[in-house]
């Protein structure tokens, strides 16, 4: 018969104990979370000091920006700190904070993604009126409604499912994940999972609804454009939120598919490594190599920075 306990620390149990695989996944991890931070901090730096990237679209990407640092520090680092020392402990509170913080700043990206979505659907089904309708008041109450949603979805579930008992210290993953945590776990936490169920569904269904539907029209609208120069600057301009759209549900949908073994759920360790690793260094990617405005902002950074250097 297994103990009943309060919670005092966990056991991350990570990827592998393969010596040469953990020294890979350093270096990897390493890497990928550097140019993350970099990429996501130049390109909030640019927002804040280029007069030309004030519109709505470059005000929604600064905070998905932020919202991508946030999101891969919440989990990496620690992770990184566990392969480098060995030490694979985490406290019941730093599990906690670990786990509220994950959820905020991953689910928040999808409302903010919906958001973004809707500003596109805007910028091209309305054009004459966008300035008017995405004004810089307007784009800082639906960013506020992307947090407030959150928390309000997300924090009931999480102060009910506060100070369980656990039949055992050890988590199946990388870092404090609430399904792991839940089969751990020896009280009645039944209510928890459906609230926590419902929530997740209901903010990836009523993100992706509003995804869907602005691109529909964005697709109707196009379509209609009289040459096929305009048709492709209108698909450029909507390409790398889509493509940033993609990886995201895909990647979600993978992960939220029962592992029916071992090996699937290795699998499904791996793609959450993915998300939270490559997916926010891909911003800078994604977001600035098709993007003249963006890429003449960073150069004009540079060359001021050179000759202040110089001077």
């Amino acid at each position: 018969m297994r103990n009943h306990t309060p919670a005092v620390s966990f056991i991350l149990l990570g990827l592998t104990d393969d010596l040469q695989m953990q020294i890979l996944i350093f270096t990897f991890l390493l890497i990928t979370y550097i140019l993350s931070i970099a990429g996501n901090l130049i390109i909030i730096i640019l927002i804040l000091v280029d007069s030309h990237l004030k519109s709505a679209m470059y005000y929604f990407l600064q905070n998905f920006s932020f919202l991508d640092i946030s999101f891969t520090s919440a989990c990496i680092p620690r992770f990184l700190y566990s392969i480098s020392t060995g030490d694979r402990s985490i406290t019941y509170n730093a599990c906690v904070a670990q786990l509220f913080f994950t959820y905020v700043f991953g689910m928040t990206e999808f409302f903010l993604l919906a958001t973004m979505s809707y500003d596109r659907y805007v910028a091209i089904c309305k054009p004459l009126h966008y300035m008017t309708i995405m004004n810089h008041r307007f784009c800082k109450m639906l960013t506020f409604c992307c947090w407030m949603t959150t928390f309000l979805i997300i924090f009931p579930p999480f102060c009910l499912g506060l100070n369980p008992e656990f039949c055992d210290s050890v988590i199946d993953h990388f870092f404090c994940d609430v399904n792991p945590l839940l089969k751990i776990s020896c009280s009645d936490l039944w209510f928890i999972e459906e609230m926590t169920l419902v929530g997740s569904v209901l903010i990836y269904i009523m993100t992706l609804i509003c995804v869907v539907l602005s691109y529909m029209f964005i697709i109707r609208t196009v379509l209609r454009f009289p040459s096929a120069q305009q048709r492709t600057k209108a698909f450029s301009t909507c390409s790398p939120h889509f493509i940033v759209v993609s990886i995201t549900y895909g990647s979600c949908i993978f992960v939220s598919i029962k592992p029916s073994s071992k090996d699937e759920l290795a699998i499904n360790k791996e793609v959450v490594i993915l998300m939270t690793s490559i997916s926010p260094m891909l911003n800078l990617f994604i977001y600035t190599l098709r993007n003249k405005q963006v890429k003449c902002a960073f150069n004009d950074l540079v060359k001021r920075i050179l000759l202040v250097s110089k001077s």
